[in-house]
């Protein structure tokens, strides 16, 4: 298959867990609300982190007990979907469907400046983790230090994308445990 075209975005969708059954049907960890996505995109890319990607054609999707399974051209039995196992699942960001007018896309998100309510900068949004049903934004501090806030509407006050800034308000005490002073 193709890798990835120039100028594609991917944009990640999940990962791949385990192979189910033993015609080259996978069971992904799916972190998008649709699941007609890989339906309507007809194709998927996967890659290890890091790693160059590699297009696929999708012959069949559908939701199966919290996840999805997927079938790929070119991965017909379960030793070749066992070889997948551990790799990321994404989609072209061309491919996605148009947000609703009041939903934004967590790709749009990174790289946003987080400023705390009172203006002080509290550093740049690298990236997402999803445990429990929340999602979880990383964030990065000028000393590049970790912070972890959870994106609930109590925390998350304002999200601009024209000037590219999210502002936060976090619970009493987070900031406590991720940026006091290394001894």
């Amino acid at each position: 298959m193709p890798a990835q075209a120039p100028g594609d975005r991917l944009v990640a969708v999940g990962v791949v867990v385990k192979p189910h059954g033993v015609r080259g049907e996978f069971c992904i960890d799916f972190h998008a609300d649709s699941p007609f996505l890989f339906e309507d995109a007809g194709r998927v890319f996967l890659r290890r982190p890091g790693g160059r990607a590699r297009e696929y054609a999708v012959t069949g999707s559908r939701p199966h007990q919290g996840r999805m399974l997927l079938t790929l051209k070119g991965v017909s039995d379960r030793d070749a979907a066992d070889a997948l196992r551990g790799l990321e699942v994404a989609v072209a960001a061309a491919d996605l469907p148009d947000p609703d007018e009041d939903e934004i896309y967590l790709h749009e998100l990174e790289g946003l400046v987080v400023r705390l309510s009172d203006g002080r900068e509290l550093g740049v949004l690298e990236g997402f983790l999803f445990a429990g049903g929340q999602e979880t934004w990383v964030i990065r501090d000028p000393k590049g230090r970790e912070i972890l806030l959870p994106a609930t509407p109590e925390f998350v006050l304002d999200i601009d994308l024209d000037a590219r800034v999210a502002m936060v308000e976090p619970p009493e005490g987070l900031l406590d445990l991720y940026l006091k002073d290394q001894a």
